[in-house]
């Protein structure tokens, strides 16, 4: 399948850079330093699972963070090279170069969080953890993570510069982010798609106390297919620019 020449191809790019390497390590640090001061730093009052379920909230975001920073390059990057439409018409069209490049950045974003388990596992010195629940926890990370990064590759095709795909990318997750506070000050039926729209509160924290969601699966891979999808779309409106 030509989408995994052009996911190799990326992702040997972003392992052999040290922008992403910088970007895992600078957000680690920082979720690390959080989370050992609010989480590991409660006391013997909280419990371990409230405490991986603290773990998990601030892996969300930071894990949405680095799909935004490593995402918003992928296309725009390509055009600023001049690389595009060589890539395009070279491997089998646009949706393969979409598909490869959400796999590499997919593929970055697993080390992400397999690098990230210390933290949760380091519960293990006063308390237990399930390992389902990390499963669980994980699997909703990487489910999220999947539609941001679909939505900051849509974001890097329509815009042609690195900074400005980050930043429409960004608005538009912190948009659906916040959709549950406007769901409280709107009346139904608007109210009830707000509050379904809502990327975390509504979907991220069944996840987050190691139960699975197929309703959330379903709304983050029908998230996924849409932005793919109409990233597809506009590198094919491209070729007639």
């Amino acid at each position: 399948m030509t989408a995994l020449v052009v996911a190799k191809r990326d992702f040997s790019a972003f392992l052999s850079g040290y922008s992403a390497w910088l970007i895992m390590a600078g957000l680690l640090f920082l979720e690390g330093l959080i989370f050992y001061t609010d989480g590991l730093s409660a006391g013997p009052e909280r419990l371990s699972h409230e405490v991986v379920a603290k773990f998990f909230y601030y892996h969300w975001g930071f894990a949405v963070v680095a799909s935004v920073l490593l995402s918003m390059r992928t296309i725009a990057e390509e055009h600023r090279d001049g690389t595009d439409v060589l890539l395009r018409t070279s491997v089998g069209g646009d949706s393969q170069v979409v598909l490869g490049k959400w796999l590499a950045v997919m593929g970055v974003l697993a080390l992400f969080s397999l690098f990230s388990v210390y933290l949760p596992m380091m519960v293990y010195v006063n308390g237990k953890v399930s390992p389902l629940h990390l499963m669980v926890g994980y699997g909703g990370v990487l489910a999220t993570v999947s539609a941001t990064t679909a939505m900051g590759i849509l974001g890097s095709a329509l815009m042609r510069n690195q900074l400005a795909a980050g930043l429409i990318t960004g608005v538009g997750i912190v948009t659906l982010v916040v959709a549950w506070i406007a769901a409280e000050v709107t009346n139904p039926p608007f109210a009830d798609i707000l509050a379904y729209s809502a990327l975390y509160n509504q979907h991220f924290e069944p996840f987050s106390d190691g139960r699975v969601s197929l309703g959330a699966l379903v709304y983050y891979l029908s998230l996924t297919g849409l932005f793919l999808l109409l990233s597809t779309r506009v590198l094919d409106g491209r070729r007639w620019e």
